[in-house]
């Protein structure tokens, strides 16, 4: 009889990852360790932590696209190697982009003629997008106030307390004063007869946002042109006006068309929009149009040759992938104007059927507005016994990412829930969304109120209170195990 004798760590490939040493013991965290492993066993232990993060489908705190059709997965992965900013070695690359800018310029109604094209930049995000746009402001306005011997060190710019905090990155990073219009219980969005009253000469810009990241309300940009309009006229001052489209840029035009917000208004100078959010591309693409190449500064872009040829730069970063460009330009001739307007429309019709499910409960107010971007932001008629963050953390046991928090000043009094429709959002969802927070609801009337602390002190009704709160969680905790178990056995019946 022949006896077969195993080598040891001979072929490492005859194992199964989960029965090799590499995940037996633990990798090092925070340094790089000292030997190499093989990629199956790299791509398992990676695989398996990113398991704990939340589906991203299900996170509905976020604006940004988290599905596109296979076809441009394709072109997103065969184009995963190309540096954008290798204008000269990726010629075509470039013009897409170029084709985007135009086309976007187009749907914003950009006062170009026939053979003219348009000022425009691609960008990680509107975050990117709005730091230009607010340097190319500041310059214009230092160079106004040199040219007329005024001392141009304090420049400010007007926005709403419900900007995003890119504004205020903008502001610090880059020295501008930030004055800020505050909400008041009931209007969440920027006043415009407020901004302009705050308005001075040293002024470099009023920021509107088009859709608001609180309650996706449009700001009334006509109201805001129409009222600096005036003030510029009475003052000598040109104090311009640049449109935060992140989110409602790639819905306006769809949705209202006849919302005058964008450059039809004269004293719209750049708009800035997000193609990762409804311009429904994956995370990594932004947009900013100017109006005309006189409200860029020459002085901000650079030029290039060591790449091969001269090549025009107004970026804050350098080099960067090519696949998001593409993938906008993917979307904008796939599915053409009326692809797109499909597309908003059925998000706007699947944010009603939330809507009117949460108010069936008769438990919610409705903060947001029918029109606007698709989204529902909603408070408890009554917290006083259980508030917004308890259902934003129910919530996360059904798998959904609800976010709950509070508005800026002068409202931070309320505290709301939001649920952004994007359109991988179905109505079935929509519908076991309701369900969903029903039984949530239901769940959280069952349990006791939620401590209520004095001066610090928490009495002894509070601490019972808590104990038994501790207990029905330990109590819900072994039943949902023992669920599992039982699922897990019926699984495996008459399995060999």
């Amino acid at each position: 009889m022949v006896l077969s004798h195993g080598v040891s760590g001979s072929d490492d490939s005859v194992h199964s990852t989960f029965a090799s040493r590499y995940v037996r013991t633990s990798l090092p965290r925070f340094r790089m360790p000292e030997n190499s492993i093989p990629k199956e066993a790299a791509y398992q232990i990676i695989n398996d932590e990113l398991m704990l993060d939340g589906n991203p489908r299900l996170n509905l705190a976020s604006f940004v696209t988290t599905w596109m059709e296979p076809e441009c997965d394709k072109l997103i992965q065969a184009s995963v190697n190309k540096n954008y900013v290798d204008m000269d070695e990726y010629p075509v690359t470039t013009e897409l982009q170029n084709r985007c800018v135009n086309m976007i310029a187009h749907l914003f109604n950009a006062p170009l003629g026939e053979s003219e094209t348009a000022v425009g930049v691609g960008t990680v995000g509107s975050s990117e997008a709005i730091m230009l746009a607010g340097l190319a402001f500041k310059r214009r306005w230092q160079n106004k106030m040199k040219a007329a011997g005024k001392p141009c060190d304090k420049p400010n710019i007007v926005t709403g307390a419900n900007v995003q905090v890119c504004w205020e990155k903008f502001a610090r990073y880059f020295e501008v004063e930030l004055k800020e219009v505050k909400l008041s219980d009931g209007y969440y969005v920027m006043d415009p007869a407020k901004a302009v009253d705050m308005v001075d000469e040293n002024t470099i810009c009023v920021a509107a946002i088009l859709g608001s990241t609180l309650n996706g309300e449009f700001e009334d940009v006509k109201l805001l042109n129409d009222l600096l309009t005036k003030k510029n006229a009475e003052t000598g001052w040109d104090t311009p006006i640049h449109v935060d489209a992140a989110s409602g840029g790639f819905i306006a035009p769809f949705l209202y068309p006849e919302l005058e917000w964008d450059f039809r208004l004269p004293l719209v100078k750049s708009i800035n929009v997000s193609g990762h959010k409804y311009g429904l591309v994956y995370a990594g693409i932004g947009w900013c149009i100017w109006r005309s190449k006189e409200d860029l500064p020459e002085e901000l872009i650079f030029h290039i040759n060591y790449l091969g040829a001269d090549q025009p730069t107004f970026t804050l970063n350098f080099s960067k992938g090519s696949s998001q460009v593409i993938a906008q330009y993917y979307q904008l001739i796939r599915l053409g104007f009326e692809g797109y307007k499909n597309i908003m429309e059925n998000c706007q019709e699947n944010a009603m059927v939330l809507k009117q499910g949460l108010e069936k409960t008769g438990r919610f107010n409705i903060v947001s507005k029918d029109n606007g971007v698709p989204l529902v932001a909603f408070s408890l008629k009554d917290n006083t016994r259980h508030n917004e963050f308890e259902i934003s953390d129910f919530l996360r046991r059904f798998g959904w990412i609800v976010p709950a928090y509070t508005m800026p000043p002068d409202a931070q009094h309320v505290t709301v829930l939001r649920v952004v429709i994007r359109e991988d959002f179905s109505r079935t969802l929509a519908e076991r969304l309701v369900l969903d927070i029903e039984k949530v609801l239901h769940e959280l009337d069952e349990l006791p109120a939620r401590i209520a602390t004095n001066g610090g002190v928490v009495d002894a009704a509070a601490l019972a209170a808590a104990a038994s709160e501790r207990e029905m969680d330990k109590q819900r905790e072994v039943i949902s195990l023992w669920k599992r178990a039982v699922l897990a056995k019926k699984k495996t019946n008459g399995v060999c």
